[in-house]
């Protein structure tokens, strides 16, 4: 098989993944001339319905608000653009974190967190809803475009990076950690770990690491942009704020009286620079200690070693707390977080008392299906909506669709 194939493909470290050492796919398929593995699945990801929808679901605003806030789709590219900065300073494999980083919000639901918390409600009898496991869901199950297989037969290494990309899922005993503690891990991951075997017990590769940290970056970037853009809070409120006042003084000690918009997009872009350039001196440091000699020693590590440093880490909580309580709980969003739970919880409703009522493919052969399995058709079918289709959907079926602006 070809390895080294286009810019970059030589300076990756021996703890990077190889793509010629790939564990392959569930289906066997033949090598790409052209492409590596991880090339190759960044491209199916691209190209899948999933991934398109993804301009119409929701980030924090809904869809109406604005065409200047992000959405699920802008956020993702904003994640990938970070994913692979993280890479190349830190000699993994670019295309696989960029990839994982495409394809780590395919199984978000329409209307943000709020669709996500009304859908686990309404699956809780019938094992939940993890929008994480949902995206594995999609990328093995639900997209229906190749002849030979469902999914996308995605490598091993980036199923692997896209379900546990923050961590391990269980313990080695198979206890499950985390936020499944106590319970049970989603019904998606079980369902596949059947078929292959993804080491839900070890800490994802460097890339898996690089993506998830660069989700978290975009985020705080984004978020803050968009708060200040919508009027939830102003520029002075930051100073409440350590991390941010430090760089708000930077930019107005530079450009006295600077327009608004400017101001903002340097408070912003200064933010994203100075995590990203701790993240690559503190992974750089981990990974000179630890001297892993192939991705496998970052897997058996036993913790993180792409991330924050101790310094940063809080400053970030920080910025996290900050954008909790004046943006995701400002008043404006919780008014609209309560239009559109009360839209998917109808949804599900209706089409579990009458699921004939869903359309083509989904309305068929719903005679042989078990109740759990209905309410998972209906489930796959509302979280893969669009907020727009979504709202359509609603004013199909009722009367009363609210209003959301």
């Amino acid at each position: 098989m070809e390895t080294d194939i286009g810019y970059g493909a030589q300076s990756r470290a021996i703890y990077a993944e190889d793509p010629a050492r790939s564990r392959g796919r569930l289906f066997a398929e033949a090598e790409s001339p052209t492409r590596t593995p991880f090339q190759r699945d960044r491209d199916r990801i691209i190209h899948s319905s999933a991934f398109r929808r993804l301009k119409h679901k929701t980030q924090v605003f809904v869809y109406h608000e604005g065409d200047h806030y992000r959405t699920r789709l802008t956020h993702t590219i904003e994640v990938a653009q970070i994913a692979r900065s993280l890479a190349r300073a830190l000699r993994l494999d670019e295309d696989l974190a960029e990839c994982l980083a495409l394809a780590h919000d395919l199984g978000h639901t329409p209307f943000g967190h709020e669709g996500e918390d009304v859908m686990h409600e309404c699956m809780a009898p019938y094992e939940g809803f993890d929008h994480n496991a949902q995206s594995l869901r999609v990328v093995t199950s639900l997209e229906h475009r190749y002849a030979d297989f469902d999914g996308l037969n995605l490598a091993w290494e980036t199923l692997e990076g896209l379900v546990k990309h923050n961590g391990p899922l269980v313990a080695e005993d198979g206890t499950p950690l985390g936020k499944f503690k106590g319970g049970q891990l989603p019904f998606a991951i079980r369902q596949y770990a059947e078929k292959q075997d993804l080491l839900l017990n070890t800490w994802p590769g460097g890339e898996a690491q690089a993506a998830a940290i660069a989700d978290d970056i975009a985020y705080d970037a984004h978020d803050l942009d968009d708060g200040l853009r919508a009027g939830l809070f102003d520029v002075e409120d930051m100073k409440a704020v350590p991390f941010l006042a430090e760089i708000l003084a930077e930019v107005d000690a530079r450009y006295p009286g600077l327009e608004e918009s400017r101001r903002i997009h340097e408070i912003v872009r200064r933010s994203i620079t100075r995590m990203v350039e701790d993240v690559i001196r503190h992974s750089l440091k981990n990974l000179a200690e630890l001297a892993p000699r192939n991705a496998a020693d970052i897997r058996s590590a036993g913790r993180c070693l792409i991330g924050f440093s101790d310094a940063m880490a809080p400053a970030e909580r920080e910025v996290k707390r900050f954008l909790f309580a004046r943006v995701y709980r400002h008043d404006d969003v919780l008014a609209v977080r309560k239009i559109v739970a009360r839209i998917v919880r109808d949804l599900f409703d209706r089409f579990r008392s009458e699921p004939a009522l869903m359309p083509n493919p989904w309305n068929e052969g719903l005679d042989g299906l078990s109740e759990p399995e209905l309410a998972r058709r209906i489930c796959d079918y509302i979280a893969g909506m669009t907020d727009r289709y979504a709202i359509d959907e609603h004013r199909r079926l009722f009367d009363d669709t609210p209003e959301l602006g």
